[in-house]
């Protein structure tokens, strides 16, 4: 007798979540190239604010080059903003694993990962990140029981 394995939970799209999907699939540079772009605006904005050409615009790409420094400093904060700023934070969703592959059901979003899909699936700490034509999703284990997390590693 052959029967196939379903698997189906619920979470919610807190800020936790938010936050251990940015921690467990980012990977933060902290050398000085990701600040390349910001110093190239500020030492254009400063030549053009010397040259005295037009101040507004001097003004405007000095101001790029600070948004842009931010944008890097503070990286993970900004991202996270964006993330409880969507529709979609705060929403339960619906996380089914099946023969097929991964489903992910919510209010906003509809998502089906096949697992002919798949290409790779990498175990973090915390979670499962599977890449697939589309990016790269992550699967957090506090959602997983331990049979769903062996069903999903003998899909890879």
């Amino acid at each position: 007798m052959n029967s196939s394995y379903s698997y189906t939970t619920q979470y919610c799209l807190d800020k936790a979540h938010f936050s251990e999907c940015f921690d467990e699939s980012v990977t933060i540079d902290t050398s000085w190239r990701p600040y390349t772009k910001a110093l190239g605006f500020f030492f254009v904005g400063v030549a053009l604010l010397l040259t005295g050409m037009n101040a507004y615009a001097s003004w405007f790409v000095i101001g790029l080059g600070v948004l842009e420094w931010g944008n890097v400093k503070f990286k993970k904060t900004w991202w996270l903003w964006r993330q409880m700023m969507s529709k979609a934070a705060g929403n339960e969703v619906t996380l089914t694993l099946d023969e097929q592959g991964i489903s992910s059901h919510s209010f906003y979003v509809n998502s089906q990962i096949l697992w002919s899909d798949v290409s790779e699936i990498v175990t973090t700490d915390r979670g499962l990140l599977i890449k697939h034509p589309g990016g790269t999703s992550y699967v957090s284990k506090q959602v997983l029981d331990e049979t769903a997390l062996a069903f999903i590693n003998s899909k890879a």
